[in-house]
């Protein structure tokens, strides 16, 4: 076989510099809910304009474009459908990532990521800058922005619930406590997948008082304790496992370490601190996925995603021991014990 021909390097550069502009329209294509208009089959496209209340011609362009980068397939007549990929534009699809693409084309999200180069010069994160408020207290104050971006959480969270359940073994754990779980999908999965686990859902009060009904559904409510509070001031004692996921990368390290340090205080007798992360590999291994996420902690909140090494550095300063770390797909399980 023929390989396909290299581009030329400026032809390149161009397509990785306008990146943005492909997810512009992934963005636009779901704030404007164009996959559910089409969720009950093929329409053309004045038909659509009519049902998400766009200008027709504008909307072709938009349809168009989103063709291009795989989302629907034009037909004759100006007739369009959904591709694969583009059914996880559906708001009712079980591997929905609608809500996450809405964020990213969100001023604050957007904006935020035009203070890169500022932020590698500096070490700060460009959110503040950019929007005049860290990121937590502009969420608190901004909720419109924040429904969304707490929606485009449990889209992401979702898709990483299966590997992690499959993946690692919770059967042993007799109290897990989920610190800084948000509404609580994670910790419903590993319950119901493991019905002698008890579990502990742990976030600022107006997170988890939505989270009931999520335990609920998934059957496992009447193994739940739900508290409300603040990791950097402590987590509930006594848990035979504390539960991160998606929470150290959000923190520097000062900060992963109250975290840590809070965890490991509160450890009960052979307890184990297990982090959801994905992690960094090294140079010879590059994952584009992982260090394009680490510059996004970086702009948004001066986070950063961390290497096995790191992570045992971290561990270590925090009196805990690195045991192992178990592949789940993207993400890891990376487990410690107290060192």
């Amino acid at each position: 076989m023929t390989p396909p021909p290299q581009l030329p390097p400026s032809v390149r550069v161009l397509q990785l510099a306008t990146a943005s502009w492909m997810a512009a329209a992934v963005s636009a294509a779901a704030e404007l809910g164009i996959a559910d208009a089409l969720a009950g089959g093929p329409r053309t496209s004045d038909e659509i304009a009519d049902a998400v209340d766009a200008h027709p011609p504008t909307l072709y362009r938009l349809l168009r474009a989103g063709t291009d980068v795989g989302l629907f397939e034009e037909r004759a007549g100006r007739v369009f459908a959904l591709t694969e990929v583009g059914e996880a534009l559906r708001s009712d699809s079980p591997t929905s990532m609608r809500n996450f693409a809405r964020w990213v084309g969100l001023t604050a999200d957007r904006a935020t990521w035009a203070g890169l180069a500022d932020s590698v010069r500096t070490g700060a994160p460009a959110f503040e800058r950019m929007h005049g408020q860290d990121v937590w207290d502009f969420m608190r104050d901004h909720t419109d922005v924040s429904g969304v971006f707490n929606d485009a959480m449990t889209e992401a969270s979702r898709q990483l619930i299966a590997p992690v359940v499959d993946a690692f073994d919770f059967g042993d754990i007799g109290t897990l406590v989920d610190v800084a779980g948000g509404r609580g999908a994670l910790l419903s999965a590993v319950l119901k997948a493991n019905p002698k686990t008890r579990g502990v859902l742990y976030d600022q009060p107006e997170v988890v008082s939505e989270a009931r009904q999520n335990f609920a559904r998934s059957g496992v409510a009447d193994r739940v304790e739900i508290i409300g509070g603040d990791f950097f001031s402590s987590v509930p004692p006594a848990g035979d496992a504390y539960l991160l996921s998606n929470v150290l990368h959000d923190w520097d390290d000062e900060s992963s370490l109250k975290i840590l340090a809070n965890c490991r205080a509160a450890l009960g007798d052979g307890g184990r601190v297990l982090l959801v992360e994905a992690v960094m590999t090294d140079g010879a291994r590059p994952n584009p996925t992982v260090s394009l996420m680490d510059l996004n902690m970086l702009v948004l909140c001066g986070g950063q995603q961390r290497t096995e090494a790191e992570f045992a550095d971290l561990f270590d300063r925090a009196g805990l021991r690195l045991t192992r770390i178990v592949g789940a797909g993207l993400h890891s399980v990376v487990e410690a014990v107290r060192a």
